[in-house]
């Protein structure tokens, strides 16, 4: 039985014994809720909970769960003409979800930013039969093993032509991002790189939830891996995280200006 954990969203195989912990809600860039941790078995959540879907801009859409579970991010569809890339994951895949995925055309790969978002990646790669890329800098945080994971090393992973991980670390070490060579550039943040409310921003934090900095020699190493990289539009984790136009400028500023405040 596959069960999920309420704040995280991550799924264990509850058939070993009681589970007690959330190892990624353990660590500090996560956190345990004041009522203690609590779980859900993937097929009452699937129940309980519907994906609403988004077109973004041609060729990209975005999934998210409602009513809102655990951390509460989207995962977005990117669709060529060489096929489907799930970039970071939900919890919830529905037989609504798996039905509109497969007459979309199914699914490429998945690839997934960080631990946060790894949740039911096992789920959605058995459905679709998909690799999933996961950077080998963070295996320790992959709870339940898969035969569709693979772990990539490096800075840069070419996925399909014109579509790349590209490794900044940060607030994860195998923190990524998914650059699209579509037009003047699109980059899939996740929360690698937070966008502000007023998405004329983005911050950079080890632990957002427990307001964690980082460090500004880490900032400053993201901002110098993406400045070779074009991108016009952003779109991070959360809904309405979304910048349309001048992303890179707006990066660089706020990489600046995120280094000039520690210093």
């Amino acid at each position: 039985m596959i069960k999920l954990c309420n704040a995280c969203g991550t799924s264990f195989e509850g058939q070993k014994g009681k589970i007690t912990c959330c190892k990624i809600c353990d660590d500090e860039r996560q956190y345990v809720p004041p009522g203690g941790q609590k779980w859900i078995t993937f097929s009452d959540l699937c129940k309980t909970h519907a994906n609403k879907w988004k077109q973004q801009e041609d060729g990209l859409l975005s999934i998210k769960t409602v009513p809102n579970f655990a951390i509460n991010q989207r995962a977005f569809l990117l669709r060529s003409a060489q096929g489907n890339i799930l970039w970071d994951c939900i919890a919830n895949l529905d037989e609504a979800t798996k039905a509109l995925v497969a007459s979309l055309g199914g699914l490429h790969a998945i690839a997934i930013s960080h631990p946060h978002y790894y949740t039911t990646m096992q789920e959605w790669a058995e459905a679709f039969n998909a690799p999933i890329y996961l950077h080998a800098s963070d295996r320790e945080w992959i709870m339940r093993d898969s035969p569709a994971i693979t772990l990539w090393e490096g800075d840069e992973l070419e996925i399909m032509h014109s579509v790349k991980m590209l490794r900044l670390g940060g607030h994860f070490a195998g923190g990524s991002v998914l650059h699209w060579n579509k037009g003047e550039g699109v980059l899939l943040a996740g929360d690698i790189l937070q966008v502000t409310p007023g998405a004329d921003a983005v911050s950079f934090m080890w632990s957002y939830p427990n307001m964690l900095p980082l460090p500004a020699a880490v900032v400053e190493d993201i901002t110098r891996r993406l400045s070779g990289v074009s991108f016009e539009r952003l779109y991070g984790a959360f809904e309405g995280q979304d910048i349309a136009s001048n992303a890179k400028e707006i990066v660089m500023r706020s990489g600046e200006k995120y280094i000039r405040c520690l210093q």
